[in-house]
């Protein structure tokens, strides 16, 4: 032996104060290690002198001061190196990472990995990452990666409701494990965490020209939902044509049942391997993929009848309370009236919906007057289109406040009235008017 230190190998003269966070280092390394003590850094091997005592504070230590639990994770051996007496601990990679000090929790703090031939403390990133990865049951069992959390986005959601959450919330909601600490669904619905719903947009039928990525989360997951309901529906083009009868619409995609795809998607989605569902625009179709595939105990044609297994029954408990789920089991349904089944392609792991866009149907009809120009527009943007017409000096703040849509959506719709020569601003942000072209 060289007694040299590598990526699996530490060397410790004796147990001193940081043993825990070199055990932690190799449970949370893919290939696990292996710690020496009697034997220093330069690889001099030095012995220990009082073997079985020695051999019963590592065990202690591992045991008591280390979550999760260590059990057969490691073993305590003495080895005899250079005629010296040492102890070798042999550490397994874990299955439960994070692993962390008990005393500072899952936190950079507490949580450390292997790196070369030391230990480097984790960032919450690297921690909420690896925690993401773990293999678990339901979320209603599974710690949330993070202890320290707020829900005043949920609160409010509930008041708007006329509810009100009382001290008890955590526990009538199931945000808490058995041991009394937040849940995985907890950490879904506070206020900051980890999950992103991501909304990908392509210039045609296949991955090959990405046009636009963005992220909707890492903050309460009703928020994320609803701004990328918003998001769809800036997308989702309204064909119109004006006849003498009144104003004819048809939707691009239908907008109940794309509101069921995602929404389906979001609460029925498999977190527990860190997957979050991912919606992809095309030229010719969206898709709405979900982690998970169906339950075992559902077969398609139970699925197809609108027969329900939940997979979050908490977090389709909490989406009901704020108005977002109608009647549980109703979403499918609600699909296969403006959709037949092949819109769903099911996957060993995944579940997809895809919608192929509606043509426009008036297309090739004559227009009848100017106001047949914007056809395509969608409903939020007509509708702003008609304040600019009343108030041309309206702000993006006061369209927001009146049609009670987030300004970010403004934003976005207004830019999108921009590219189309619909709309133009003239002069400064502050004292200048908005013009309409056509």
């Amino acid at each position: 032996m060289s007694n040299i230190e590598t990526n699996r190998i530490e060397n410790k003269e004796q147990l001193n104060e940081d043993f825990e966070q070199e055990v932690i280092a190799f449970l949370n390394y893919k290939e696990g290690g292996i710690i020496y003590v009697g034997v220093r850094k330069d690889g001099q091997v030095v012995g220990v002198d009082n073997l079985d005592q020695t051999q019963l504070q590592i065990k202690d230590r591992i045991k008591n001061n280390i979550q999760p639990s260590t059990l057969g994770l490691f073993d305590v051996i003495v080895e005899k190196i250079d005629n010296q007496e040492v102890i070798k601990v042999v550490i397994s990679s874990g299955t439960e990472k994070p692993y962390y000090l008990r005393k500072k929790g899952r936190t950079p703090e507490g949580c450390y990995l292997r790196v070369g031939s030391s230990k480097e403390r984790m960032t919450f990133e690297m921690i909420d990452n690896m925690y993401a990865k773990r293999v678990k049951n339901t979320l209603k069992e599974i710690e949330a990666p993070r202890q320290e959390l707020t829900f005043n986005q949920l609160k409010i959601y509930y008041e708007e409701q006329g509810l009100q959450l009382n001290e008890n919330f955590l526990k009538n909601l199931d945000l808490l494990t058995s041991e009394g600490k937040y849940n995985y669904n907890a950490f879904l619905l506070a206020d900051e965490n980890n999950v992103s719903i991501k909304v990908v947009k392509y210039l045609g039928t296949d991955k090959m020209d990405l046009v636009k990525n963005q992220e909707y989360g890492y903050r309460c997951i009703i928020t994320a939902t609803q701004r990328v309901l918003d998001r769809l529906e800036a997308e989702n083009t309204v064909y119109a044509k004006i006849e003498y009868k009144g104003r004819k619409e048809v939707e691009m995609i239908d907008k109940k049942a794309l509101k069921e795809a995602v929404i389906n998607a979001i609460v029925h989605n498999d977190y527990s391997y860190g997957n979050s569902p991912i919606i992809e625009l095309y030229s010719d179709r969206i898709e709405i993929t979900s982690a998970g595939g169906l339950p075992q105990e559902l077969s398609k044609t139970d699925f197809f009848r609108g027969v329900t297994a939940p997979r979050n029954k908490e977090l389709i408990r909490v989406f009901k309370d704020v108005d977002l789920i109608e009647n549980i089991g109703s979403g499918i349904l609600r699909i296969l009236k403006a959709y037949d089944k092949n819109c769903f392609i099911f996957m060993d792991n995944f579940l997809r919906v895809s919608f192929k866009y509606r043509e426009n149907p008036f297309e090739y009809a004559p227009k009848i007057n100017q106001e047949n120009d914007q056809r395509e527009l969608s409903n939020i943007q007509n509708k702003i289109i008609s304040l600019i017409s009343q108030n041309s000096k309206i702000t993006q703040k006061e369209m927001a406040k009146i049609l009670e849509v987030s300004r970010e959506k403004i934003k976005y719709n207004i830019a999108i009235l921009k590219d189309m020569n619909v709309i133009a601003r003239e002069g400064s942000n502050k004292i200048g008017k908005w013009k309409i072209l056509k």
